[in-house]
């Protein structure tokens, strides 16, 4: 007579609790309005590789052996909320990256801002990775990455990612569900995000870093690779970024508007929501990786016992395989994560 290992009976008791905690704090959803590509944006590049629906409310981005694609919007904005449901490519995606995130490089090319959500990749069979970064004022030196799982297959259906800027804190967000929060302090200085900035969405070829630290490089006989776009949002102010003398009161109005919506607001259920996520699916974090950084980032918030879980890397001492996760994951990806309102 066999018996479960231990450790698919633990884990999958893992996921199943961690799926229904994120059922058990959802809402119906972020209340946003949504608009088509024409009204917002323009193609980046790998224009033939760029797909836009007949009724313009949906686009896909292509990755072939001749390019990638992208798409930017047509204004840059002093703060916002940046959203889109995404679905992303299935199969062998290893060196391959889909990038939603916001940016000002174009113009600040050595002051830039940038906030970033990076969709990583991977072997067949093993799930996609991603990551949030923040940049400010051309800080990259001092990236602040941290890296994730996910509890859902991203290529088989499609889910909201979304970026909040505002002057007072930036937060990442899966769903409706906060994944990371960054608060505005007088310690970050220019390193906190400040000159508007455009959003982009792109798909492009890494294989110099993105699977296996570059070891694994994309194989184009699964191409072509597609992501596809849909309900998009920009909510923000938009301003002309060159002005010598740019007058940022005239956000005002704009910038209160967006710091009342429901989605700037952390309740208990949404904090526990995140600290549930960061838990269960963080799996690197620069403010614990004292390797790369020995003096702490200003704007990092060192939670003890989070910290307890990572080595000096910033990676996880127990590092338990993702492929372990997958399988045992895989009968509980159907249900919907969720948060509070």
């Amino acid at each position: 007579m066999s018996s479960t290992p231990f450790f698919l009976v633990f884990f999958s008791y893992f996921f199943f609790f961690s799926s229904w905690f994120f059922c058990f704090i959802s809402s119906a959803g972020f209340d946003l309005t949504t608009i088509s590509f024409d009204e917002g944006y323009n193609p980046l590049f790998g224009d033939f590789n760029l797909v836009r629906s007949p009724d313009g409310n949906s686009v896909r981005l292509l990755l072939n052996v001749h390019s990638g694609s992208g798409f930017v919007s047509s204004n840059m904005y002093a703060h916002g909320f940046f959203s889109a449901k995404i679905k992303l490519p299935s199969d062998n995606t290893a060196g391959v990256v889909v990038a939603f995130y916001t940016s000002n490089g174009d113009v600040f090319e050595k002051a830039h801002d940038e906030l970033d959500i990076e969709f990583l990749g991977n072997v067949q069979g093993q799930p996609w990775r991603f990551q949030t970064n923040l940049y400010g004022n051309g800080s990259i030196t001092r990236g602040r990455e941290e890296r994730y799982s996910l509890w859902f297959d991203p290529s088989k259906e499609f889910h909201r990612y979304s970026i909040l800027w505002t002057a007072k804190n930036i937060i990442f967000f899966v769903d409706e569900v906060p994944i990371r929060e960054v608060i505005h302090s007088d310690e970050m200085g220019d390193d906190y995000p400040s000159k508007p900035m455009a959003l982009y969405a792109t798909i492009w070829d890494a294989s110099s870093w993105a699977t296996g630290g570059g070891k694994i490089k994309v194989n184009y006989d699964y191409a072509p690779f597609t992501a596809e776009f849909r309900e998009l949002v920009l909510e923000g102010c938009p301003m002309d970024p060159i002005q010598e003398y740019p007058d940022f009161t005239i956000c005002k109005d704009k910038d209160a508007w967006l710091e009342s919506r429901s989605y700037t607001f952390l309740t208990p259920k949404r904090r526990a929501a995140m600290q549930n996520f960061r838990q269960h699916y963080m799996y690197y974090s620069s403010c614990y990786d004292v390797w790369r950084y020995p003096a702490t980032l200003p704007g990092c918030v060192i939670d003890q016992i989070e910290k307890e879980r990572f080595n000096e890397s910033g990676r996880l001492k127990i590092d338990v395989s993702h492929k372990k996760q997958t399988m045992t994951a895989k009968a509980h990806r159907k249900r919907k994560p969720r948060s509070d309102a």
